[in-house]
């Protein structure tokens, strides 16, 4: 990389107090972009959000992340597996979507792969001298799901997952994450960095003007930030109520998750697992986002909202659900204009680095010193 620009990162590897803000070229530049998915998304561990995406024998999601198509599907046996999404004959997409399959058949010639990723079959190859189905199974990737989350190396997993997490799963303890289900997934584009879409949901610094008539008056002053052991940052705040929820709707609040108590019944938990998957652990709900790059100044999200199995099962769930779908809308609405906003900023050859707030941007700060260490290595 540039000489300027690993100087000026390494004023992000810092303690929030002293730390600057990532360098504007991160936001802007193609060249940025393309060693941040050689470092980042093809050398380590990302989130692929929810497991229960994928939660019977058979079921697949077909996904893109940073350029590469792959396929995440549970197998016979009940394991996650993650799989390149190109036939070892010419390269074409086997699945596309999400679904069920008894086994992944290649739709331009035939060839068609089990669950595992071995070659079943290939039309007319056995005239093709030496060729051996047991070398051309599919392009395999390390994969393995925590708390609930779906997680991916395309790095052959040379870095344990736990090694990565360490102290994850501890920090989220009082919450039953894993256990909780998907009801609601939400496909979008956002005019903005992936980092910056994942800044917005983890500080507080911007609720009082951006959320002024919405949800900026349901969070208390937060907590410092935890000190994470792993390769994620997290910080928890008490709540005026539910997080789940607009101020106005406050009296619908569906009920605690189970095993909820003391502070971590009134507040919510905002966790940013590195690089790209953030989420919030409330009262009564979650709500997860990934955050994939497309362009420079643009990225693909993915929503998933989560509630209890048995808050689900209530009879009115879809009814009271749907005023928490509405929360997250309004809170993604008026976060877009200020990330597009945000985004053109940036964009000028005159933008800066900039200071922290220390205690109200503790996970943004984090998420910086880390990535700063990730592309300066």
């Amino acid at each position: 990389m540039d000489a300027d620009l690993i100087d000026q990162l390494a004023g992000s590897d810092a303690q929030p107090e002293l730390a600057l803000s990532l360098p504007p070229s991160c936001y802007r530049d193609p060249e940025v972009q393309d060693e941040e998915i050689r470092r980042l998304f093809r050398r380590g561990w990302i989130g692929l959000g929810r497991c229960d995406i994928v939660a019977e024998p058979g079921n697949y999601a077909a996904m893109e992340i940073a350029g590469v198509p792959v396929i995440l599907l549970r197998d016979q046996a009940g394991e996650l597996r993650c799989f390149a999404n190109s036939c070892r004959h010419r390269g074409a997409l086997l699945l596309q979507g999400q679904g069920s399959t008894r086994g992944i058949k290649c739709p331009f010639h035939g060839w068609n792969y089990r669950l595992d990723g071995t070659l079943a079959g290939a039309p007319r190859m056995e005239t093709s001298p030496c060729f051996d189905k047991s070398d051309n199974g599919l392009i395999e990737f390390a994969c393995s799901e925590r708390a609930g989350f779906a997680f991916m190396s395309m790095a052959g997993g040379q870095t344990e997952l736990d090694d990565h997490l360490r102290d994850f799963e501890a920090v989220h303890q009082p919450w039953p994450l894993a256990s909780l289900v998907t009801t609601r997934r939400r496909r979008i584009e956002v005019n903005c960095n992936w980092k910056i879409f994942l800044d917005v949901f983890n500080e507080y610094y911007h609720l009082t003007y951006v959320h002024a008539d919405t949800l900026g008056g349901l969070y208390h002053e937060p907590d410092a930030g935890d000190d994470a052991d792993g390769a994620f940052a997290s910080q928890f705040g008490e709540t005026h109520g539910t997080g789940g929820l607009l101020e106005s709707q406050q009296q619908h609040a569906l009920p605690l998750m189970p095993g909820l108590e003391g502070r971590a019944a009134r507040g919510t938990r905002y966790t940013w697992a590195f690089p790209n998957m953030t989420f919030a652990a409330s009262t009564d709900a979650l709500w997860v986002y990934e955050a994939y790059p497309v362009a420079p100044d643009r990225c693909l999200v993915r929503q998933s909202i989560c509630f209890p199995p048995e808050t689900v099962a209530l009879p009115d769930f879809e009814q009271r659900a749907g005023r928490y779908y509405e929360r997250f809308d309004a809170a993604m609405d008026e976060d877009i204009v200020a990330l597009e906003a945000q985004q053109k900023g940036l964009s000028s050859p005159y933008a800066r680095q900039g200071r922290f707030q220390p205690h109200l941007e503790a996970n943004v700060a984090a998420f910086a010193r880390w990535y700063a260490r990730q592309m300066r290595a």
